[in-house]
């Protein structure tokens, strides 16, 4: 089974960066992410058109790259869950996950007995369609595979404890535009009852040895929030990111070349 890098990251005292895709699913986009060198990748099908044939495709081509794959499923539903991970994905996101009910749910859709109750259908995209020794890939995988519980409203929020405690869940992630927007100060990120919030993440990820995570849209926000404590960074989408850069290279081309 592939190793996962945000893991060994972890392992060695780093934090781990990453990216999410949204929008190129292209079968350059893993060597591209690649010469980034970096950690994970997110693939998102909450807010994108990728069906799981999409997902599929990408995380065959990630495994071409050591980057970890995780995939930003579009609800707390097994069906989600268990099919990436067949797909061959080293973890689930989890959007808007509230409760400890729906923790514990993403735990049975990702991990097997006995941590879990993940189905069993081995030969397939997430074993090389080899047959492993079942014990022993069992075991590895539910190692290797991380869980990610968005943290984006203000449920999410009072249950802090009860998430973070569950057992199997690996990362308690900020999602900071609808956490804001839950909070009735949308897009408010120096707000106090923001900050606030933030502050409980962490302090309830150091009470239960999870990490934070988070995906700042700027150097000031990257900087901020590690300063905080959040120790998992995705930088930017893809399309925001070739956006703004083509835009102010384009921007400056025309100011300094195009007189």
């Amino acid at each position: 089974m592939k190793n996962n890098r945000l893991q060994e990251a972890v392992k060695s005292g780093r934090i781990p960066v990453g990216h999410m895709v949204w929008e190129f699913a292209t079968r350059g986009i893993a060597k591209l992410l690649e010469s980034a060198d970096l950690d994970f990748v997110l693939i998102d099908m909450e807010h994108s058109e990728f069906d799981v044939d999409k997902v599929a495709d990408l995380i065959t081509w990630f495994k071409a790259t050591d980057i970890a794959p995780f995939v930003r499923v579009p609800g707390c539903h097994y069906h989600f869950m268990a099919r990436v991970m067949d797909g061959g994905a080293l973890g689930v996101m989890i959007p808007n996950l509230e409760t400890p009910e729906q923790a514990r749910l993403a735990v049975n859709s990702v991990k097997y007995a006995p941590m879990g109750k993940r189905g069993v259908g081995l030969g397939s995209a997430h074993t090389d369609y080899l047959n492993p020794d079942p014990a022993a890939y069992f075991r590895e995988s539910n190692e290797k595979s991380t869980i990610i519980a968005q943290i984006e409203s203000t449920v999410g929020l009072a249950n802090l404890d009860a998430i973070a405690s569950t057992p199997g869940i690996d990362i308690l992630w900020v999602g900071h535009f609808d956490l804001s927007q839950s909070m009735g100060i949308p897009a408010q990120f120096q707000h106090p009852d923001f900050l606030k919030a933030l502050d409980d993440v962490i302090t309830a990820c150091k009470r239960h040895g999870k990490l934070a995570g988070i995906q700042p849209n700027s150097m000031e926000q990257a900087e901020q929030w590690v300063k905080i404590g959040f120790n998992v960074i995705s930088w930017k989408v893809d399309s925001g990111l070739y956006g703004a850069t083509l835009r102010s290279e384009v921007d400056a081309l025309r100011k300094q070349v195009l007189k």
